[in-house]
This record gives structure tokens, sequence and C-alpha cells, in this order.
């Protein structure tokens, strides 16, 4: 592998349902460092336990048996000392008694040592639950120390635990009860830096419990823009009057990643990669994370992350899709795909609306673009309340335009009830060359960019003819790559597809073709979802075929998308752009091909941006826009060098 996951920004992370037996403080023990030992070797640098694991959260009165504190004690040093020989940080709960008082705590451990111990803010006392009768709140334990084994120990609940070798990684700890409380202690400690929140929790079972504690956890990640590590106490937990099912799992920002099987009495680990570098960068656009003005003061205690992963670890564990602006299930893709329709349709309705038209003008090719740019203008005229008769869809074969894709244009048209007009561009673009002075048998850029910026004359002066708006076709992919020509496709008075990338623009128009449009459209659009991508700008050869297809030019737009998604999204560097894309295209891109298109993608991304600058308006659909007026501001004259010079020394081993 290029790099090493902790220098990639990722903490690979475990949340561990223990088996366990209350009160038997030796056995539990036992399966605690057994779960270390376990998650060590999945490459794990961090481990959560659950809530008062080292006895059992339900021991009740026995929490006042001095022999139960005593033995909790020793397990924690015999706990740390075993974190210190498998390498792994380790947080793990106990009854700890401070100044005469037993509190409900986490322990910190790493290294060998107790770096920290954390005790609990909110203690229930509603219903099954009754923690003041043996704790006391931790709610007035700051800036206290004290001594276990001849070690002054940080105790309370002001500590963060920041790591050296990973930057921005800082752990808070909160127990339980501090998440369901109205001001969490983990949102204070995310204003103060901290990048992942630990929960070690005993939370019972209860009919829609699970699904509810499940949504608590997702907001409380995406509220504090983290990382939010859950381990809860399993089902060998005293069933006297409640049952306990072990519902461990990881958040990151709003997302579950991974999760425990509930209701098992063998030990139950969750394991996946936290993305560090992908939190602060959420943080760094967030205007509203730094708006609170009240902060509580911390008390950061470092700690030690050893990289010492083998090989056969270094794969990443979690989930890469290799087409992120695609949802992968299918329900769910329906749904983003019918919002995203909406958005454009609403859009360009509003448009009309502020302009008083009832008229547009739109090329359409017969490609995939044209194609969902059309469909969007049909919504738009039916949520207006206009004749679709109102759309003028224009053809303009040129040089390199087949039948297939004429004829699905024209027959399209028909089908959707629009203007259709045949406007053929060869004996005006041949005039053209005669004027510059350019040879038709040189098929070079000005060849293919007159054809382009005829077709936009043609839109232009078409939607003056019909005092109407001339739609934009060009998708998110294309102006990314600068894949457009400047004045010619580029440009429009209104881009419906702009904010649309183009591995979801396939997708948009089968949706339409099962949701929206049935019938004889339908057909004629799953025809045009199977054709090639092609501008159809160079002649065509024997048989009408088409010597010209977009992607083997530029490269695959799947490899494309999911760059752009990473580098504008997240703004990750070129070596943790490339190590994701390994993992998400394995078996489909070798190495070398990955690095050979992301080469192209980043020159292009920059030099075009001068494009971008310049481009007309149109609705933002996803999280990934490139609006000069939104999203997206860059200077056109940004320099790519260090870019490439971070891809020069990536292997492809």
């Amino acid at each position: 592998m290029i790099d090493s996951l902790l220098s990639l920004g990722f903490l690979r992370s475990a949340v561990i349902s223990p088996e366990l037996r209350v009160a038997d403080v030796d056995f539990n023990t036992h399966k605690i460092i057994s779960a270390m030992q376990e998650a060590s070797s999945y490459g794990c640098r961090l481990a959560v336990f659950p809530e008062l694991c080292l006895t059992g959260y339900s021991c009740a009165d026995l929490f006042f048996q001095s022999l139960l504190q005593s033995r909790s004690r020793r397990a924690l040093l015999d706990i740390a000392r075993a974190g210190d020989a498998s390498g792994i940080a380790t947080i793990v709960g106990l009854p700890f008694e401070v100044n005469g008082r037993i509190y409900n705590c986490a322990a910190f451990l790493n290294e060998g040592r107790i770096l920290g111990i954390v005790p609990k803010t909110y203690l229930p006392t509603t219903n099954e639950y009754y923690e003041r009768r043996w704790f006391t709140s931790g709610q007035d334990c700051t800036g206290m120390t004290i001594r276990i084994e001849g070690q002054e120990t940080p105790f309370g609940i002001d500590l963060l635990f920041r790591a050296h070798e990973v930057d921005k990684c800082t752990i808070g700890i909160e127990i339980c009860e501090d998440l369901w409380a109205v001001e969490p202690p983990s949102s204070k400690m995310a204003l103060a830096g901290a990048t992942v929140i630990a929960n070690l929790s005993a939370s019972d079972e209860l009919l829609s419990k699970a699904e509810y504690r499940r949504d608590l956890v997702k907001q409380q990640s995406a509220r504090c823009i983290s990382a939010y590590l859950y381990a809860d106490a399993g089902p060998g937990e005293s069933t006297t009057d409640v049952v306990f099912a072990g519902h461990s799992f990881i958040a990151e920002n709003g997302t579950i990643l991974n999760e425990t099987e509930r209701y098992k009495f063998s030990t139950q680990i969750a394991v996946t990669d936290v993305d560090i570098e992908r939190i602060t960068h959420e943080r760094w656009l967030s205007s509203s994370f730094t708006a609170s003005e009240s902060r509580q003061a911390f008390r950061i205690v470092p700690f030690k992350l050893e990289d010492n992963q083998p090989p056969e670890v270094s794969v990443i564990r979690r989930s890469i899709s290799s087409t992120p602006f695609v949802p992968e299930d299918l329900g769910q893709r329906a749904r983003h795909c019918q919002e995203i329709f909406n958005i454009q349709s609403t859009g360009l309705a509003k448009r009309l609306q502020h302009i008083h038209t009832n008229n547009v003008s739109l090329a359409i090719s017969g490609g995939l673009d044209s194609t969902l740019a059309l469909l969007v203008a049909c919504r738009a005229f039916d949520l207006l309340g206009l004749s679709r008769q109102g759309i003028v869809a224009i053809s303009m074969p040129g040089f390199g335009t087949t039948s297939r894709t004429r004829e699905n244009a024209e027959r399209l048209a028909n089908f959707l009830g629009v203007s259709y007009r045949q406007i053929p561009i060869s004996d005006a673009v041949r005039q053209h060359f005669h004027d510059i002075g350019h040879e038709e048998a040189i098929h070079d850029i000005t060849y293919e960019n007159a054809q382009a910026r005829e077709r936009t004359q043609v839109l232009m002066d078409v939607a003056n003819q019909i005092n109407g708006l001339a739609v934009g076709t060009g998708d998110l992919s294309e102006l990314a790559l600068g894949w457009c020509t400047y004045n010619g496709d580029h440009m429009s008075m209104y881009h419906v597809n702009a904010g649309v990338p183009k591995t979801l623009v396939r997708y948009l128009i089968e949706w339409c073709a099962e949701s929206e449009f049935s019938g004889e459209a339908a057909y004629v659009l799953h025809d045009i979802c199977a054709t090639p991508i092609t501008p159809e700008l160079l002649p065509t050869g024997d048989g009408d075929k088409v010597q010209q297809e977009t992607e083997t030019t530029i490269g695959p737009y799947v490899l494309h998308d999911f760059f752009l998604f990473y580098i504008v999204r997240y703004g990750f560097s070129p070596s943790k752009v490339f190590y994701l894309s390994r993992q998400a295209f394995e078996n489909k891109f070798p190495p070398a091909e990955i690095l050979k298109w992301m080469k192209v993608f980043y020159t292009r991304f920059f030099t075009n941006q001068f494009k971008r600058s310049a481009m007309p308006d149109g609705p933002k659909v996803g999280s990934v826009a490139l609006s000069p007026r939104g999203d997206w501001r860059m200077p056109s004259d940004a320099c790519v060098a260090i870019w490439l010079m971070e891809l020069d020394t990536i292997t492809e081993e």
C-alpha cells in the first residue's frame, strides 16, 4: 500500500460488547483482554467497551461491596498492561471510588498506563434505572487528579485525549445517559476539538428502543460533526427485570458505519476505519460549528497511537462505493432521482415564471444530457400548466451524427409532444471554415468546436425568435473536466444539468422511463441510455460507425466522478484519493490506469476553471457543485503543480 491508514487520516476503531458475568471481575477481565487482542489483530488502534463492563452494569447494591471495588481496580491495571502488549488504546467502564464517593467511570488506557478517568455526569433515576442509589454525579469533578499505583492520574469530566500521530485525532468520553441529556457533554467536547466521541453504555432493550437509540447516535454524530463510538452492554447482564442486547455501533457525521449483532452471548466486535480527515474537513466548511459562545475548559491528555499495522489488515474497513453520487440501494436511488428531478424542474419553472415566457429552445442530440434536459423541461412546463408545444427541441445533425441518435431524438420529441425542428449545421460550418481559412479535412479542435458553437448560435437565435429561454444540457462532470466548448455548449440561458454528474444522468433517465414517462417514450429512453457517450463531432466510419467516444479520450466517467467527489467534497490529497480509488475499483481498473486518469483529472480541473467562472445559472442538486456563485470559488489561474508532484511520488504497488 502507498501509505498507512493512520497517515491517511484513518483511525481503525472497535466497539465491543464482551461476554460477561455479573460481578465476576476475573471472568470479565479475561474476556475484555481477549477482545482487545482480537481487535488488535484486526489492526484496531482504539477499542471501546461498555459501561461498567468490569463488574457488570446490573450489580445494584453489590457496588457497595469493598471486594468488588478492589478487584475492579486491580483488574484495571491488568487490562492496561495487556493493552500495552497489544498496542491498542482502550476505554473500559468500572465503578471507581474517589474521596469516599463511588463514581460510574470510564478509564482511558494506553501504553500500560491509566491516562485518565472520566465520571458519568447524568445519572438516570427513572423507571428501571436508579443509579443515584450507588453513584455520585461527576458534574463538579473538574481539574482533579487522583493517585493510582503511586502515579498522579487526571480525573474529571474535563478530559480530552489527543493522539500524537494523527492530526486532529482527539477523543472525548461520555457515558450512556450523558447522550440522552438535553445538552450532552459530547457537544461541548466537539466544540473543544474532540473528533471522536466514545460512549460507554448499558442500555436495556424495549420495543422500538433500538431504532431510537440508533437515530440518537446518528443525530449526535451529525450535530457534533464527529465519529461516535457506542459500546453497549450485552445479554450477560442480569435479567431480573430487563434484558440487554449488546447493541454497539459506530457512526460518523450522521451515518452508521458498522454495528454488532444484538442478543448474542458471545463477544461481539464491530470494526471500522473512522476518517478523521473527513470530519475535520466538514468542520472547516461548517460556519455554525464554532458559533457557540459558551465553551467548557478541557484538559488535554496526550496519548500514543502505534502505527504498526501489518499489510494484511491495511485494506480499509469501511464501505467505499465506486459511485458515490449514485446510491446502491434501489429504493434509495429512486428517491434520490425523484428529488433531483424535482429540484431541476422546479428551478427551471421558477426561471420561466420570473421572466414571463412560455417558450424554451433546447438542443436534442439523442444523447444522455440533452435527453435529461428535455425531460426536465417537460416536467417544468407541466408544473406551470403550459403546453409542451412551447418547448422547441432542435436536432442539429453535423459531420458525426449517427442515424441512431438522430432518429431517437426525433422519436422522443414526438412521443413527448414537444415542437421539433431539424436544422442541419454542416453547410453553415463549411461556410465558416471557408471564412476563417480552415481545411475541412483537418479534424482538430477548431473542426470540433466550430460545430459546437454553431449549434449554440442556432439555439440562442431560436430562443430570441420564440421570445424564450435557451436551456443548457451540459452536466457537472463535463464542467469539472472542462469537456465543453467555451461559448459553445458551455453557454446557455439556464443550465438545468449543471449539478448532475455524468454517472447519475443515466440513472435519472432510467428512473424517468420507469416512473414518469411511460409508454413509447420509455422505450426510446432505454435505448438512449444504451448509446455510447460521444459528442459526435468527428465524421462517422463505415456503416455509420461512431469514430469518437468521449471516455476513450478523457477517461471513464465513473473514475472522474469518484475523483470529483473526494477532491471537491472532502478536499482529500491525491495520495488518499488514489488509495480510496484502489479500494473502490479493485478488479475493475489496474492501479496504473487509475493513476493515469487521476493526472488527467487534476490537469483538466485546474486548467479549465475559467470556463466554470463564466458558467450560467443552474440548480444545485447535491453536496458537490461548481458554481462560482455558490460552492466553488477558485482562481482561474491556480497552479496544479503540487498536486501533480504528489501524484508523481505515488507507486502503483
